[in-house]
């Protein structure tokens, strides 16, 4: 079962190959969530300090009574966060948030704040600060690993060439229909794992009927099979979800794609809109596969 296999970091930290995502879950629903997720089986819990639900998820942790050693916790830094002193600030409060003594893997969410994202601006040294503030606190053992989120090639380049540790993780936005694939070769070339945000395109692959008659041909849901294709590109897709039976479904993905239908799926129409997530910046135009 996929909720029992893991990834290896570069630095030999196992990660839970399927993930649970809880962006735009509120902080007072969030603990519920995480609790009957864990009931499922997921030991593998994404949040973030701009999903303002960090307090959350570290209650709904506690209270699954699994062994911390058990569980695997990400976070993310504030894509605001250029500041090697604010950078050192923040990831103390978000292990306090938390309620933690440790985390598992913590992210620059993004290279640019958000008001700036993908508009030519690489904030390199910006960037350059909050990493050495992640260095160092995964030097003190307050974190296990460390990473980025929605970084391109150069913003990659700048911390490898620089840091004195490298990113073990880059976490962007990967489905069918918007598959980066130069920047996912790039990544793994360079030893990171890619995890998959918003693998079922938030909810925007759910009417496609192309998509609907293949997953019917391996008798699984659409989210299934965009999950699963996630998995046969060696990513870790990370489905937000705060339903039960969703969760459940999501990680009942223990079939294999054929290599004829990965080609089909690779060349899938890209994705033109995404609903009600058109307006975050993840989802622009911009930020799109080419």
């Amino acid at each position: 079962m996929i909720l029992n296999e893991t990834f290896t970091l570069a630095n030999g930290v196992a990660i839970p190959k399927l993930g649970l995502g809880t962006w735009m879950i509120p902080g007072g629903e969030v603990a519920q969530v995480v609790r009957n997720a864990a009931e499922v089986g997921y030991r593998h819990f994404d949040t973030a300090q701009a999903y303002a639900n960090e307090n959350g998820v570290g209650e709904g942790l506690r209270a699954t009574g699994i062994a911390r050693d058990q569980l695997f916790v990400t976070t993310k830094l504030v894509a605001e966060s250029k500041d090697y002193a604010d950078a050192v600030r923040r990831i103390d409060s978000s292990l306090k948030t938390l309620g933690v003594d440790h985390i598992d893997l913590m992210l620059i969410h993004s290279p640019q704040p958000w008001s700036d994202f993908r508009k030519g601006e690489h904030f390199f040294e910006g960037n350059l600060q909050a990493w050495r503030a992640l260095e160092e606190a995964y030097n003190a053992g307050k974190l296990r690993a460390i990473g980025v989120s929605n970084f391109e090639e150069v913003d990659l380049d700048n911390l490898l060439d620089n840091a004195s540790i490298k990113p073990m993780v880059n976490q962007i936005l990967a489905h069918v229909g918007n598959t980066p694939f130069d920047l996912i070769d790039y990544s793994l070339g360079k030893g990171l794992l890619v995890e998959a945000y918003s693998p079922v395109a938030h909810g925007a692959v759910l009417n496609n009927a192309d998509l609907a008659a293949l997953a019917q041909k391996y008798n699984v849901s659409v989210p299934q099979l965009c999950i699963r294709y996630c998995l046969e590109l060696g990513l870790l897709p990370m489905p937000k979800t705060s339903k039960r039976e969703h969760m459940q479904s999501n990680a009942a993905v223990d079939f294999d794609i054929s290599a004829e239908d990965m080609t089909t799926l690779k060349g899938a129409k890209p994705i033109e809109h995404y609903g009600e997530a058109t307006h975050f910046p993840v989802f622009g135009a911009s930020n799109r596969a080419k």
